[in-house]
């Protein structure tokens, strides 16, 4: 009895500290934490690892900025080559491209902005909302920030720059909105880049054929290939992905050998381009038309944005390796070996890669290049799919259906209703437009508006997180702000001839996953208006009306902060509860992941015989959901987890003291209701003897719950939502009335229902209906 004494004493001094902390962070009365003390951190990786990481990066990242070569010259010189020194021009234009917007801005700068590894539009949004408070959903918590990978460090006070800006941020809710509708936008450009890059890729490789079978016989084999490879995508890119980096290595080892043929074989002096001289001569002698060409040209750096969106299967050093050491240099030697073939050959540009083949190695480069385009096409389409993911977690896209398809990468997921919706759309585009130098005319237009919204969100995180030098920052934004604001004037130009595509759809996207958002955000602050007191909630539970009836009950809410207002429709309607019910929030936290055992937090609501818990289940915007019965059985763990430490707790502060505000020990009562031991009714300070005897009846009290839990659990699990109807007041305005009544309702019906987005069992889930009015 001693020894599990002086054991349970140990654990209580172990404890005091984390328990303090929990007790200053119970958010607004509600969320009482199990916080592990764990740190998580990126780890070091060894050189062996960060050299497997970069060949396999090669195969997924890759894809697209190596199959630009197939189509670049043609989509520059359109009307044909006038000037044979012209060649040189955009030869450096080239050159300094790839240098520029890959090289320095993204291999090394931007992979540094990632949010624990994770890359992309939303995760910069996410990583900008962990330090400064621009999200315009009120869910956050102070327990939040306890999370192990949240790295969040408050701005230094030698820094007072960044305290300003996050301070005027924060309190404008103008900068705020667009924030939100700035990275939607930046999505919106990833999805339409993710339809175009399969139509380019795929019609610009099998083009090989286009003089032998003619441009029709070209575009119904491209939508073959398409229609394929949107058929495999439910398998998963993990099952294939061990063969897309030998494949791509392959591929550059073409385009580089061919390209060092070409160049010794017609013309070395090409590489005089790299003087930037050529440059201005070019926009000397065309003008308008070398202006307009920079269109063109812009392909050439057309999925740079994959490396930072691709960055969480990878890490920044294996990207930077593997890009410097051989995409950098195949694609240098692919454009240099074109422009020398060019330079003897200036009648062929609209079809300079393969005219430019060498005959023994035609047909093996026709075969590469369709499988390079395949997988630039599979990269750019798991990249939109993880990009959605994210989307819906954060609450800015309606409900699909997202399914897992590696066990390795939580990032690689596949989504049905999205999956045929690209393949419909890829199909209509090369049916459309026929040929890649239609295409491209809205393929530019996609990226480099992608490419502008990384700049801003980055320029933000420059000043805000990384706190730099605002001579750094203004040279960030000012070099590649205006470099690619130059690029989209010029694609801009070509908006009649199919430039509107990505803008419209982009703008489609933007308006459907703003106004979600918007009802999202509206639903939840009609909640928190209307959240139920625990005493009403006390009043209800005690009306010798209401039946106990015998298992769990999971109510569900996005409210994390009190009682949701549809309990007492279910009570209203049906007069009978379960003996355990459970308040359950599944919250989304801006970062990547959050583990198991950082997933849940728990808090009793009202007197302990009520046997009701509020319990907010947190996830990462790369988390899935679990199924059903895996949910269950998580839940109830940390449900019988978070009895046992409230039961130390409240013994502790019998014996020891409860805490202040400031975390101090003091002397006082439990925050819980315990059936104490005789010996104990008259002094919390007894022999050690009593104490030992007062711990083991307590410790005997909590198992008696902790088995009352796993009874009720064994008589079923029963799921119960509320089927909310959401609509406009009547005195809101005209416009609010059509976003809520007419467009939200039409995508929340046309889209999947919580039921089907959570897969609860029909056999067990109970719905009531209410209304709600924003």
């Amino acid at each position: 009895m001693e020894t599990s004494l002086k054991e349970e004493n140990n654990n209580l001094k172990e404890r005091k500290a984390s328990w303090a902390k929990l007790r200053r962070v119970d958010s607004l009365n509600l969320e009482a934490g199990r916080v592990s003390d764990s740190q998580s951190h990126l780890s070091k990786l060894t050189w062996r690892v960060t050299l497997s990481l970069a060949f396999q990066s090669l195969g997924i990242v890759y894809g697209d900025i190596g199959t630009s070569p197939l189509y670049v010259y043609a989509s520059t010189f359109t009307d044909g080559i006038k000037n044979i020194d012209d060649i040189l021009g955009v030869l450096s234009l080239i050159i300094y491209t790839l240098v520029l917007i890959p090289m320095l801005k993204y291999v090394f700068i931007v992979l540094w902005a990632n949010d624990n590894g994770n890359g992309g539009a939303f995760a910069l949004y996410s990583l900008i909302c962990r330090h400064v408070k621009v999200s315009l959903i009120p869910n956050q918590q102070p327990e939040d920030r306890e999370i192990s990978n949240y790295r969040l460090e408050e701005p230094s006070s030698r820094f007072k720059r960044a305290e300003k800006i996050k301070n005027k941020i924060e309190n404008s809710k103008s900068v705020r909105i667009l924030l939100v509708l700035v990275t939607i936008m930046g999505t919106s450009m990833v999805i339409g880049d993710g339809v175009l890059t399969p139509s380019i890729s795929v019609l610009s490789a099998v083009s090989g054929i286009s003089k032998s079978l003619g441009q029709g016989a070209v575009v119904g084999i491209s939508i073959a290939i398409l229609v394929v490879l949107f058929s495999v995508q439910r398998f998963g890119t993990d099952k294939v992905g061990f063969s897309f980096a030998p494949i791509i290595i392959v591929w550059f080892s073409f385009i580089g050998g061919i390209g060092l043929y070409n160049l010794f074989k017609h013309d070395v002096g090409v590489l005089r381009a790299f003087n930037p001289k050529y440059i201005v001569d070019y926009f000397k002698r065309n003008g308008k038309h070398g202006w307009i060409s920079l269109g063109g040209v812009f392909l050439c750096i057309t999925g740079s944005e994959a490396m930072f969106a691709d960055l969480g299967h990878f890490s920044v050093r294996s990207i930077q390796i593997s890009f410097t050491c051989v995409t950098f240099p195949a694609l240098l030697a692919a454009y240099s070996g074109q422009a020398a073939y060019l330079r003897k050959f200036p009648e062929n540009v609209a079809d300079t890669f393969y005219d430019s083949i060498p005959d023994p190695l035609y047909w093996p480069t026709f075969v590469i290049a369709i499988a390079a385009a395949i997988i630039a096409s599979q990269a750019m389409i798991s990249g939109a799919f993880s990009i959605l993911s994210q989307a819906l977690n954060l609450g800015c896209f309606p409900r699909v259906k997202v399914v897992h398809t590696s066990v390795k990468h939580r990032g690689q997921v596949y989504i049905p209703e999205i999956n045929y919706m690209f393949m419909l759309a890829c199909i209509v585009i090369c049916a459309a437009f026929r040929t890649t130098e239609n295409i491209s005319h809205a393929y530019g237009i996609a990226v480099v508006c992608d490419m502008m919204i990384t700049t801003s969100l980055v320029t933000l995180i420059m000043l805000i997180i990384w706190k730099a030098s605002l001579w750094w920052v203004v040279l960030f934004f000012l070099v590649f702000g205006c470099s690619e604001a130059l690029y989209l004037s010029a694609q801009l130009t070509k908006f009649p001839q199919g430039g509107f595509l990505p803008l419209v759809s982009a703008i489609f996207l933007t308006m459907m996953m703003g106004t979600w958002h918007y009802v999202h955000k509206e639903r939840y602050n009609f909640e928190l208006e209307h959240k139920i007191s625990t005493e009403h909630l006390n009043d209800l539970i005690s009306n010798s009306n209401i039946n106990r009836v015998p298992g769990i009950g999971l109510l569900y809410s996005e409210l994390v902060q009190g009682i949701p207002p549809i309990f007492p429709h279910f009570v209203a309607n049906v007069p009978s509860i379960h003996s355990v019910v459970v308040f359950v929030s599944i919250k989304s936290i801006p970062i990547s992941r959050v583990v198991l055992e950082e997933r849940f937090l728990f808090r009793q609501v009202g007197p302990r015989e009520h046997r009701m818990f509020r319990c907010v289940v947190r996830y990462g915007y790369n988390d899935r959901l679990e199924e059903p019965e895996e949910f269950e059985a998580q839940l109830v763990q940390h449900l019988e987890a978070f009895i046992r430490e409230e039961d130390l707790m409240a013994i502790h502060e019998e014996t020891q003291g409860g805490t202040d505000d400031n975390g101090e020990v003091t002397r006082g009562k439990s925050s819980r209701s315990h059936r104490i031991a005789p010996e104990q009714n008259n002094g919390i300070s007894r022999a050690s003897s009593d104490s030992g005897r007062a711990i083991t009846h307590e410790q005997v009290d909590v198992d008696d719950e902790i088995k009352f839990v796993e009874k009720a659990r064994e008589k079923g699990v029963v799921y119960l939502l509320g089927e909310a109807e959401v609509v406009a007041k009547p005195n809101s305005s005209f416009i609010n009335k059509i976003v809520v009544n007419y467009i939200y309702n039409f995508l929340r019906y046309n889209f999947r229902q919580g039921v089907k987005h959570m897969a609860v069992p029909r056999g067990r889930l109970l719905k009531v209906g209410m209304t709600y009015e924003i």
